[in-house]
């Protein structure tokens, strides 16, 4: 494959991903850096792609240390495997949050199903809680979670491709001006 072909092939199957439960790349694993310098790295959903614009959408708590780490610092790494193919995909870019009230998190907290809603009305991620899970107690409405909902937005800038094979390895760098464009890419040693 040519660089046009792997920045193509690489978007259509994160595309299909954000709409695949079952899909290889559907739970990447996002970095971020902590108010102590030290790297943090956890496993969202990814739930929406668009790659005109390079954009990568996750759900989250604006309660957890994630969403304070990303509000000091929006630089993020994410990362995905795919065991199947032998892909690996390395995004960098910076992301942008939107909180409970904003156009962006209403939308998007509207076409969640209600058990996905559920998650966010418990206490704040990292929280002690008891020994053994309970049911969750049921919520005076169904929007007890929204207060709790953000969603982020990554803007890409640099995607890193491997391709692992038994005897010839590929590795290819390509990086993206703001508009979405493919602004450069070389093939490098994996």
């Amino acid at each position: 494959m040519d660089l046009k072909q792997i920045d193509a092939a690489a978007w259509r199957t994160l595309g299909e991903a954000a709409g695949d439960p079952q899909a290889e790349f559907r739970y990447l694993t996002l970095c971020t850096v902590d108010a102590a310098r030290r790297p943090q790295a956890r496993t969202l959903v990814l739930r929406q792609v668009d790659s005109v614009m390079r954009t990568l959408t996750f759900h989250t708590d604006v309660r957890s240390p994630k969403w304070q780490e990303m509000m000091a610092n929006p630089q993020v790494t994410v990362l995905g495997y795919a065991l199947q193919t032998r892909q690996q995909l390395r995004l960098q870019g910076r992301v942008e949050l939107y909180a409970q009230e904003s156009d962006i998190a209403l939308a998007a907290w509207s076409r969640l199903p209600a058990h996905t809603r559920k998650t966010y009305r418990g206490g704040p991620p990292g929280e002690e809680t008891e020994s053994e899970p309970q049911a969750a107690p049921p919520a005076t409405t169904d929007e007890a979670g929204r207060p709790h909902f953000g969603v982020v937005v990554m803007r890409v800038s640099e995607l890193d491709w491997v391709q692992l094979q038994r005897d010839n390895n590929q590795r290819a760098l390509l990086t993206y001006s703001t508009d979405g464009t493919l602004a450069s890419g070389q093939r490098i040693a994996p």
